[in-house]
């Protein structure tokens, strides 16, 4: 039997038959071409990366497709023909910006994966996974928006409306530019960051005497962790317009500073060797610096200051921890007299004998 013959187009019933055998054909191709493609991609993980973030999608793009081609070549007296292809094209449009951000966001994934930051010196994969979250988001939001034109397009009133405010586009450009100007800029500040990088994720930032890591740089905003697990969500444009503090700008290692208060009459020999005892044991001392200088003196006392390094900023505050405990330890047990003091005469008749009180007392 000819099969143009049985083929009626302007029937649905034989219509409907030929898509289903469409849809049918696309399943069988894309199993086949997803078995070859997976071993064909194996070798390389950001393909591998970027072949399996399309393959859900693929599975409905391309019955999808098929149905289109099937609708296309249906005769146009069928009833409705239109409106089913008006349709379908729209999802086979939204299907594509699909795709292309599942490939956008796997291609993301896999360099991210190819440069792992849990390892010690981690600058370089901190830096290539803010660049590749950063641009693939601003990428994701650019296929959006040609995506949601493209379907647009396809309405012809949408069209005429176009034409018929084409004359007061001034205006209307004016008013859109004001609205979005928020989003736009944003959108410029995520640039700028992942090019320029004043900062990456995992960073240890301080803004507005928060101290955090940056969790996460979304395309308008950015999550920085506190210390106490609480969130502070800042908008990309706030980096761009106001200063902040980057402890981990050109590497994660980071100095602390420990000051201690004592009388004048405190040896400072003994608690540079208690000093050094404690650094010894201390998990956290990198093994860098380790200094200890009397760097004020007021009327009253005088002021210490040890200096010591780690890492990282999370083990240099534990260490500081560590030797400031270790010091006012071994100053109220060596040295309990040495202690913040103030001097006061006994009496008028015996200027030269003093006496010591605290501070205030």
């Amino acid at each position: 039997m000819d099969v143009m013959a049985w083929f009626d187009p302007t029937s649905w019933t034989h219509t409907g038959a030929v898509a289903v055998a469409a849809v049918v054909a696309a399943a069988i191709v894309h199993r086949i071409a997803a078995v070859v493609l997976r071993r064909a991609t194996a070798p390389v993980p950001v393909l591998r990366a970027v072949f399996e973030a399309c393959v859900p999608v693929v599975r409905i793009l391309l019955p999808l497709i098929a149905l289109q081609v099937v609708w296309q070549a249906a005769s146009d007296d069928l009833r409705h023909i239109a409106t089913v292809r008006h349709f379908n094209g729209l999802a086979v449009i939204a299907g594509t910006c699909w795709l292309l951000i599942a490939a956008i966001g796997g291609l993301a994934d896999g360099v991210i994966a190819k440069h792992p930051a849990d390892v010690e010196d981690n600058l370089t994969a901190r830096r290539i996974a803010t660049q590749a979250r950063v641009l693939s988001r601003t990428a994701m939001t650019a296929v959006v928006m040609a995506g949601l034109a493209m379907m647009l397009m396809t309405f012809p009133g949408a069209r005429q409306v176009g034409a018929s405010l084409l004359a007061s586009a001034g205006v209307v450009g004016i008013v859109a530019g004001i609205a979005a100007r928020p989003v736009f800029s944003n959108m410029i500040a995520g640039l700028q960051i992942a090019l320029a990088q004043p900062f990456r994720i995992d960073d240890v930032l301080i803004i507005e005497g928060e101290w955090g890591r940056v969790e996460e740089i979304t395309g308008t905003y950015v999550v920085l962790k506190i210390w106490d697990e609480r969130r502070l969500i800042i908008p990309l444009q706030w980096f761009i317009e106001h200063p902040f503090q980057n402890w981990t700008r050109t590497s994660s290692e980071i100095l602390g500073t420990v000051f201690l208060h004592a009388d004048y009459a405190l040896p400072l020999d003994p608690l540079r060797e208690e000093l050094k005892r404690v650094l010894d044991t201390a998990p956290e001392w990198d093994k860098r610096v380790s200094v200890l200088q009397l760097t004020e003196a007021t009327d009253r006392t005088i002021q210490i200051r040890v200096l010591v390094s780690a890492r990282s900023s999370g083990l240099a505050f534990d260490l500081r921890c560590r030797v400031r405990e270790a010091l006012v330890t071994f100053i109220q047990r060596e040295y309990p007299d040495c202690l913040p003091q103030v001097r006061v005469p006994l009496g008028p008749g015996n200027p030269a004998a003093l006496q010591t009180v605290p501070p205030g007392g």
